[in-house]
Formats: C-alpha cells, structure tokens, sequence
C-alpha cells in the first residue's frame, strides 16, 4: 500500500532510492502534512510581501529601521533564553552538506557545532534531500561511518560537535513532496522531516533539536518559524523553548530588524550569525538598479569595508544586549598541498578570525576541518576558558542606517581579472550543481550558492550601468564555457551556460538562480499510484 493511502494527504511524487522508506514513513508524512496546513499560505503572503518590497527598493525607497517597533529597540528588559545544552561554547563552527562523508569529518572536526547544510552548500537533488536526513538519523544513532574507494574507512569517535540543521530558505519548494497537489514548502520538509526523527533523540542525548534559519527578511518571517516551533513541539509532545535557532543575518532587510528578528524567537533563539557572502549578495540584489550600489571585484569587498563593518559591529552589539550568541562568518579557504599558497590561506583565515574575536563574536564558522585550530586558536586568544563573551555588550557601537548602505566608500570598477573569475566561479558552479555537488572547491576557495549568486549578480549590475560591455562578458562567456567542457568531459556545459543567461544577462535580475534552475533541471517525479 503507498504512503498516500496511509496519510491521506501527502504524496511522494520522488523517485524511490535506497532506504528512504526509513524517512518517509506514513507518521512523518502526516507530520509534514500538518506543518503545510497551518503555515503554507502565510509563507507565500510573506513571499509576495517580499516582492513588493524589492520593487520598492528597486524603484528608490528609502531603507531605515521600522518606526513601529521602536519600542522593543529601546526596552532594555527583554532577553531571548539561555545557551541549551551543546550550544553554550560556540567558537567553531563548521559548515557543510550532510553528504555520508562530511558528515563523519565535521562531526569528528573538533569543532564544538556543525551546521548540517540543506541549503546553500546541497544541490536539492531528491537524493541528496533524503540521503542527507538518513544520514543525519544514522549519526544520531551513531551507526554511521564511510569508506573511500581506496580503502580509507572512517568512523564518528567519542566526542562529537552538536547538530543543527539549516534548512532550504522559504523562497524554495520541494516539488518531491505535495500535499493536495500543491508542492511543500522547502523549508517544511527539510526542519520537519529532521525534526520528526531526531528531536526526542537529541533530547534524550542531553542536546535537543538546534537549526540555522537561512535568508529571513523580516521580524514576520521570524515569527513564522517560531510558530513552526510551537506546533511541531506540541504536536510531538516536546515542551516548548526546546527547540533553539539562530538566525543568519544574510540580508540588508534583515540587518534593519536584528532586535525585532531575536525578539520574535526569544524563546527558541540562539543568536545571530553574520552570513557574509549572502549579506552581499543581498545588498548587490537588492540595490542592483541603482548606480551608487556598484561594488568593485567581490575579492575587494573585505569584511573591513565601512558597510560590512558596521553590519558586523551592529549584530554583535544587538545580540550581546539580548544574552544571545553572535557567531561570525565563513572561513572559506581550502587547504592545499602547496605550503606556501598554503601558508597565505592560513595567514588570511586567521587575521579574520582574530579580527572577530576580538569585535566579541564569540565564534566563528570555517568550511574544512584543516582550518579549525586556527579559528580555535584566535578565540582561545581572547576567551581563555570563558565559553563565550556575552557579557561584552558592546555600548561602543553606534550604527545609523546610512552606516549600512555606505556603499559608495568602496566602490568602483571591475577589473577584467574580475569580470572573468566571476564568470568562471557561476558556470563551474552551476555545473557542479547540476550533477549533485552544492559545495565546490574552486581556486582553492568552498564555493556554495551565496558565492555563485554573487557572481552572477555582479555581472548582472555591472553590464546594467556600463562598467562593463555585454559583448566583452559574451566573449568571456564563449571561452570559459569552452574551458568547462575541455575541463571534464562529464560536465554539464551548455546547461550551466543557460542558467548564466537566464539568471546574468536577462532583462530583469532573478531574485534567485537556485529557484528556476531547480524546477528546469532538477525535477525528477515518479507517478505515485493507489
């Protein structure tokens, strides 16, 4: 008998892979099912909402902090819930898809959290969807462990980072999973399928069910997931303020409310975290139209720009007045077999750091487990053996909202180095995307969507106001394309080009690649009969 016949409602319309009955069990199936009941439609009103507001950015309107909750900015009183278990010392953080391999290494890493990435670092193949929540299961249940092709096995050891889970953004479906025909909301099935196997799991582990919210534009969006929360807690039987979240500020719309985004979790929130590269892309995507928003080569856009900084410098401050955790950004460098490029990666990675640190993060992120001695060392620096800084609220700070659209004190041309790497950097992501793989190791940097976006975005704004010739980005294009297909005779050339046009070189910028190459290239359905 089909699972639709047992729920009543949900529908598998994926192709059936290896074990993925132990995930879409009928029970889990009924729980996703009432999660997309009760909060389907006010995601694609907050969706459409979304929209207008990017048509008004785009036609001029200003960008300030909401007059109307200005009183939960100045009411000194209120704070979000202490550090849950497994998340009161943060300072490294590591990142990545839950591939069966990374997995084992992040868990082992020796970093105190590891972000389960179902978005930007997971190409949203049916496969990698479910395969990424069983081995999720199998680590929580410690039966999981990987050997390579040559023989190499690994195995999780006895002390292991604390899960959580960062879901695929609103703006996503998965058009695998339909609930009366209409497709589930990404984020749904990603928080809920975990949430249904692992919650009480983690729990009785003396951790609990922990998330990362990605790409939230608002305090409504926020509000929308804390009754997510609410619901799948009561539904379980799980009490309430179990479950913990931390948001990513990676939008300039979401930089205007952190207070009102914290205020609106506080029961279930467990800070902020500064998503630099999607905090551009936002800023690029956002203010694309206009020309005093034209950004230079994204390598010359550093977190020491007057915008950035203040970003930064305004989540600490905002999450330390609160009690919360404020988590730093991606170290993104892959470390190589050459010492001295070697060397230089390190050198980099731990100036960021150390630049972090020393601001009051109390963690940060890197993307390979090679680079966590050398965050921990820049936080062992300035913690010692305290577990975080909270209690340096940062009274220092002073940001206005012309602090953090000051754009123009970094801006300026491309160069042509420029222009080509971000064309280089979209295609060959895009193609790795295409064939599964959300997170790339290219030019010795990990490569996940944010970066592509950016990429594409640029070129977008760039041709736009005439810094730099169409015609010169379809000669780029032509050759790197050519290169791609000379580069692996598997690779996904021409489709990866058509995505670079559609997303780059359209007449209006796409808010998102991953939304319309998703439903082109990445739909697999099998028909589901009674």
């Amino acid at each position: 008998m089909p699972l639709t016949a047992l729920t009543g409602r949900a529908e598998v319309l994926g192709t059936p892979g290896d074990r993925h009955d132990e995930i879409l069990t009928p029970e889990a199936l009924d729980f996703i099912s009432r999660l997309h009941a009760a909060f389907a439609e006010r995601r694609t009103e907050l969706l459409r909402e979304r929209r207008r507001r990017a048509l008004l950015l785009a036609s001029g309107a200003a960008l300030d902090f909401p007059l109307v909750t200005s009183a939960v900015r100045t009411d000194r009183v209120w704070r979000v819930a202490p550090p849950a278990p497994g998340l009161t010392d943060r300072r490294v953080e590591i990142t990545g898809p839950p591939e069966r391999r990374m997995t084992v290494n992040a868990l082992n890493s020796g970093a105190q959290v590891w972000m389960a990435d179902f978005e930007d670092a997971t190409s949203p193949t049916w496969d990698n969807i479910v395969g990424g929540q069983l081995n999720l299961l199998d680590a929580v249940e410690r039966r999981l462990d990987f050997t390579t092709p040559g023989g190499k096995h690994y195995r999780l050891g006895e002390r292991l980072a604390t899960i959580m889970v960062r879901p695929r953004g609103w703006h996503l479906t998965e058009e695998h999973l339909t609930v009366g025909g209409r497709p589930v909301p990404a984020s749904l099935v990603d928080f809920g399928l975990y949430f249904f196997h692992c919650a009480q799991r983690r729990i009785d582990a003396g951790s609990g069910p922990y998330f990362y919210l990605p790409k939230l534009e608002n305090r409504y969006e926020a509000r929308l997931w804390n009754d997510v929360f609410v619901l799948a807690q009561d539904l379980l039987g799980i009490p309430r303020g179990t479950v913990r979240a931390t948001v990513l500020i990676e939008t300039v719309t979401a930089a205007f409310e952190m207070e009102e985004i914290l205020y609106e979790l506080r029961e279930h929130s467990a800070g902020l975290n500064a998503g630099r590269w999607d905090y551009l892309f936002s800023v690029i995507k956002n203010f694309a139209h206009r020309p005093d928003f034209v950004l230079p080569d994204r390598a010359r856009v550093t977190m020491t720009a007057p915008f950035m900084r203040a970003y930064t410098e305004l989540l600490v401050r905002t999450c330390h007045r609160r009690g919360a955790h404020a988590i730093g950004g991606m170290a993104a460098q892959v470390p190589s077999r050459d010492a001295a490029a070697d060397e230089a990666a390190l050198a980099k990675v731990r100036l960021d750091k150390e630049r972090e640190a020393e601001d009051g993060f109390d963690g940060s992120w890197v993307a390979h487990p090679g680079l966590v001695p050398v965050c921990r060392d820049a936080f062992d620096a300035v913690l010692d053996d305290r577990p975080h800084q909270i209690d340096r609220t940062r009274d220092d700070v002073d940001v206005t909202a012309a602090g953090l659209l000051a754009v123009r004190r970094v801006s300026g041309p491309p160069t042509g180095e420029g222009v080509r790497a971000n064309i280089a950097v979209a295609l060959r992501y895009f193609d790795a995307w295409l064939r599964g793989s959300g997170a790339v190791a290219l030019g010795g940097l990990m490569e996940d969507a944010a970066t592509a976006e950016i990429a594409r975005c640029q070129i977008w704004q760039w041709i736009r106001h005439g810094a730099v010739d169409r015609d010169t980005v379809l000669t780029l294009l032509d050759a790197e394309t050519a290169a791609l297909a000379g580069e692996d005779p598997h690779a996904r050339a021409a489709q990866a080009r058509e995505i670079f046009e559609r997303t780059a070189l359209a007449g209006e910028l796409p808010a998102f690649f991953t939304a319309d190459a998703y439903d082109r290239y990445l739909v697999r359905r099998t028909e589901v009969r009674p």
